[in-house]
């Protein structure tokens, strides 16, 4: 069964969760266009399963933090491509893949 969301179903269903801290109104937004590009492009359908996307994705507010939790010493975000899905937010914050 399916069913077709919008961005505020996506985060209604973070908050019913427990999860809508867990990332930024914007990192939401970010990650929810995300999902619907891949969509889009691989025509794969992607389950609404909050947890899981709690796990696989990570946000970031500043490089200098995913440089201290990954022990890296990146000079850019866009440097962080190479390695992992970025979903980038604004011009400081983004959302990482975590494999």
């Amino acid at each position: 069964m399916k069913q077709t969301i919008n961005i505020y179903d996506f985060q209604r269903a973070f908050k019913a969760c427990g999860r809508g801290d867990f990332f930024s109104y914007e990192g939401l937004k970010a990650l929810f266009e995300y999902l619907e590009e891949y969509e889009e492009d691989t025509g794969e359908e992607v389950e609404l399963d909050v947890i899981a996307l709690c796990c696989e994705y990570m946000e970031y507010d500043s490089l200098k933090e995913y440089n201290e939790d990954y022990g890296t010493e990146y000079g850019e975000i866009d440097d962080i491509q190479d390695d992992t899905t970025l979903i980038a937010i604004d011009t400081k914050s983004f959302i990482i893949q975590q494999y």
